[in-house]
């Protein structure tokens, strides 16, 4: 699925955030300050690298199942409830799910500045 996404790049992770210019349009079903790891030419992932203190909105590829969060969200989704890995024999670390990918196509820059961490 094609999609737009406003938000803060830092490295290949990128933060969504709500759009500052209040266009219509962006990702509905995916949720702020969810973290996508960016994909795609190195010469474009360069461009958005040299821009992580501004905002920008990217436009790229993404599967549709990556945009659903897993578990069960309750109190209006505020709280997700989600499957543990099962302890015992197995490896000691876990990272964890992974974030989803987002094969960027294109980029363009908005007009406001990232907030600070």
């Amino acid at each position: 699925m094609r999609l737009s996404i406003s938000g803060c790049a830092r490295g290949r992770v990128f933060t969504v955030d709500r759009n500052p210019e209040h266009e219509l349009g962006g990702s509905p079903t995916i949720e702020y300050g969810a973290k996508l790891r960016l994909q795609g030419q190195r010469k474009l992932l360069d461009e958005i690298k040299a821009r992580e203190r501004s905002m920008i909105e990217i436009t790229g590829l993404m599967k549709m199942s990556d945009t659903k969060q897993p578990g069960v969200g309750l109190a209006g989704g505020r709280v997700r409830i989600a499957p543990a890995m099962p302890m015992g024999r197995g490896p000691a670390y876990d990272p964890g799910p992974q974030p989803p990918i987002v094969d960027v196509e294109s980029w363009r820059l908005l007009n406001a500045s990232c907030p600070s961490r």
